[in-house]
């Protein structure tokens, strides 16, 4: 066996520092070595002891094995998120909101089902096997939700109908949906589609429900044909609305709204490909305002759903349920902004 510190014996492969065989190097006890990694040795270890100990550690590169630290303690300093898909550059922004509120107290770890799948409340549950500090869950589905039954902190983001069940941060998406719904109308629109997600979100469906609540009130109508759906994927929705759009089109559909950005930017690749005029011919707007969607051709126009203020709020609010705090204030509802670009014909 190879000795810490020392060329493997199988390349790739370094056996696990103990350890033991810190305290053996530094000649104290495990549980000085303990104390020291923990930097609990305030009245308790000796500077002399502090420096020798983390001069061990730093030679044989040990690395305090956290879970076994979080089974032994009952809990851990890591948040674990549980997202249904990252590739969205929304997710990026709302992962920077939940770093800048955990700090350096805690450390963050992502849980992510595949594209298009939500997790399961029993796959939610084994991760607390790792004994997180506390759960972060990102856009569940209503099911989810009714199932949830977890001990501990948790706090779900962007999850509507949640209140009174589990502490939720929330998106005010229905004011934004109304907004794009009404623009739309007095754009002289009268025939739309939307193009949803295949992931079964509470907040899916509640942006779809008010958009197409608030463009039948302003005398919109949707045809039984102008429904389609996809992963959350460019690719994925440029296959898709190339299939549906021929019936879209035979409806007399001028307008289509999608779940979010990703999918409008398929929906404009192929309306490009198309010879389709954006937006003389066709509008298009998404949700999430995402940094691509003011440099893309044309503009998009966007509901702007404040990502990295939710993943800030969310984690503030969960660090305070997992410190025993009263949280600041009740939970926030974040509101939405409609953001007015080229592809549905600029400002009014």
């Amino acid at each position: 066996m190879a000795i810490p510190g020392t060329a493997p014996e199988t390349p790739g492969y370094f056996p696990r520092t103990t350890a033991s065989m810190v305290a053996s190097r530094a000649g104290v006890s495990v549980a000085t070595v303990s104390l020291v990694a923990s930097g609990k040795t305030d009245g308790r270890v000796s500077a002399e002891t502090v420096i020798r100990v983390q001069r061990a550690i730093t030679d044989l590169h040990y690395v305090v094995n956290r879970v076994a630290s979080s089974l032994a303690t009952g809990s851990s300093n890591f948040v674990i998120l549980v997202a249904p898909d990252i590739s969205n550059s929304f997710f990026a922004r709302l992962i920077a909101g939940v770093r800048e509120a955990l700090g350096s107290s805690y450390q963050l770890l992502l849980s992510v089902t595949d594209s298009g799948q939500m997790p399961r409340a029993e796959s939610v549950r084994e991760l607390l096997a790792f004994r997180p500090a506390g759960l972060l869950v990102d856009a569940p589905s209503a099911q989810l939700m009714q199932s949830m039954t977890i001990d501990g902190p948790i706090v779900l983001l962007d999850a509507p109908g949640a209140h009174g069940i589990v502490p939720a941060v929330n998106l005010d998406v229905v004011h934004g949906a109304e907004s794009l719904a009404t623009h739309l109308a007095e754009r002289g629109h009268h025939t739309f589609a939307y193009f949803d997600s295949v992931t079964g979100t509470s907040t899916f469906a509640l942006r779809r429900t008010a958009f197409v609540a608030k463009a039948e009130e302003c005398g919109m109508r949707q045809p039984e044909t102008a429904h389609g759906k996809s992963t959350i994927d460019t690719g994925s929705a440029a296959a898709e609305f190339a299939k549906v759009w021929p019936a879209w089109q035979a409806a007399g559909v001028t307008a289509v709204v999608c779940a979010t950005d990703t999918h409008a930017y398929g929906v404009l690749q192929i309306a490009h490909s198309l010879g389709i005029r954006v937006p003389e011919q066709l509008a298009v707007a998404g949700f999430d305002d995402l940094p691509f969607s003011s440099m893309s051709h044309p503009s998009l126009t966007s509901v702007e759903l404040p990502a990295r203020k939710l993943g800030r709020a969310a984690a503030s609010l969960l660090v305070a349920l997992i410190e025993g705090r009263a949280p600041d204030s009740a939970p926030p509802i974040l509101p939405s902004r409609l953001i007015i670009r080229d592809s549905t014909g600029g400002q009014n």
